[in-house]
Parts: structure tokens; sequence; C-alpha cells
């Protein structure tokens, strides 16, 4: 299937590692130009280096910039006026007792999970609609439908991103421009074995994440974390052109986790 992203710019955030950096080497092997970013540039020299090292042709543009905060979106837009595709993968969790979250907590996440995509889309969705093509895809959590007891201040991120995207998608009326949400469920990615080995500690980790799975996500239909490579893989159909009448949608890759048929 061709997805004809071909000389596409994508923008991927946080594509230096986890879930962004397979996003982006999706991308990459389907002949799109991707933007990879972190916040140093060790990290993103690494993650380059690691995609080449698969697909030496990668078309990638490194970008050294802290999107979490207003100064690093500006150093990115500076860098990159326009782009094609905007991927807003950049996000934190963390585990933290509710009482225990102070108001800093909340205003930290909200700054970096909502406030990046929210500065970023500002910027680049317009230069799409004028354009009347492109894309703008969140990534949102299962946690958005699904909210998570033990962080809930994540899980409030994941649902108002649910709500700015469907917000801009109803901007692209008339237009060949989409705006959607992915929502992956728990993907095995370095920072989520760290934090299902704080939940459970003292296991392996093959035993930690299943245990994780059985009593803290025990509807999972694939009983199983995510490769991350699987969420790169819908992420980029989202943004192909074989995804043209999906649009304002809270696309769903959480292994079936999520029981509501909506």
């Amino acid at each position: 299937m061709d997805l004809e992203l071909n000389n596409k710019l994508v923008l991927v955030t946080a594509s230096s590692g986890g879930i962004g950096l397979e996003i982006a080497r999706v991308l990459a092997t389907e002949g799109a130009r991707v933007v990879i970013n972190g916040r140093s540039q060790k990290s993103v020299d690494a993650a380059i280096a690691d995609i080449r090292g698969g697909f030496p042709e990668a078309d990638l543009v490194p970008l050294v910039a802290d999107n979490g905060t207003q100064e690093g979106c500006d150093e990115t837009i500076r860098q990159i006026s326009e782009v094609d595709i905007l991927v807003n993968n950049l996000g934190i969790y963390e585990a933290v007792d509710f009482f225990e979250t102070d108001d800093d907590a909340w205003q930290r996440i909200i700054e970096i999970n909502i406030m990046s995509g929210v500065r970023l889309a500002r910027h680049y969705l317009k230069p799409m609609l004028d354009r009347g093509d492109g894309r703008v895809v969140f990534i949102s959590s299962e946690s958005g439908l699904n909210p998570a007891p033990e962080m809930a201040h994540y899980s409030a991120t994941k649902t108002m991103q649910l709500g700015i995207s469907r917000s801009l998608a109803e901007l692209t009326q008339g237009t060949a421009v989409t705006v959607n949400c992915v929502l992956p469920g728990p993907t095995r990615t370095e920072s989520v074995e760290e934090f299902i080995g704080g939940l459970v500690p003292d296991l392996p980790a093959k035993e930690a994440q299943q245990k994780f799975i059985q009593e803290n996500r025990p509807t999972s239909l694939i009983q199983r974390l995510i490769d991350p490579k699987e969420i790169g893989d819908v992420v980029a159909f989202v943004c192909s052109a074989r995804a043209a009448v999906i649009n304002g949608a809270a696309i769903r890759a959480e292994g079936g986790l999520v029981r509501s048929i909506m």
C-alpha cells in the first residue's frame, strides 16, 4: 500500500526515543523527510544513527529543542517554519498519589503535555489550512478514556488532548487537512519498563510486565505490552493519503483495553 508520504516534511516531537522514535522510523521508511527532535544533541544524534543503521537512506533533519517550554517551541518554529505533518508526541507521566500531587506538578504536566501541542498546532495548522492539505496527530493515551487512578493529572491531560484535537478538526471543514488523536495503550518503551519496575518491584522484567497487565490493565485483550513499532504503523497510516476520511477521530491503538464501543 502506497501511503503517499514521499518527501512530506514531518515534525515528530520527542522523537529521540520511545514511541516517538518508532513513529519517526516508520515515517522515514515510508519516504517522508522526518524532523528528529530531542532535548540534547547527543540524544538526537543517537536517534538518527539508530534509524539510519537499519535504513541508511532515511531523510532526517536534526532538531534540538525542548518543546515542553515556550522557548523550546519558539526555537522549533524558528528552525522549521512549515511542515506537511505535525505529530505532537511529547508527553510525560508518573505514578503519584492524587493527594500528594501539588499545584506545581499539575502545572508542569499541563505545560508539557498540553501546551507543547497547542503552541505548535497554533503555528503549523494555519498554513496547512491555507494550502488545503496537511495532517496533525496528537498522541494521546487510553488513559484519556480510561483514567488511571495512579496518574490523575496525566489522565486529565490525555483527555484534554481529545477535546483539543476535535476542536481543531472542526477548523478543517472543506479541506484535505485532518486532525486526529491516536490512543496507545501500555507500550514497551524504556520509560514504561522503568515505570512498571517501580510499581511491580522484585520481579524479572517480563514477569513484572505480565503482572502489571493482569492487575493494572486486566481488560486488555492482547494481554501484553504493545510494541512501539505497532504504534508507529498506526500513526503512519493516519498521516497518509489513505486515511483522508479519518478526521476528528480518537483512534484507539490500545489492544482492546477500553471496553466502550464508542
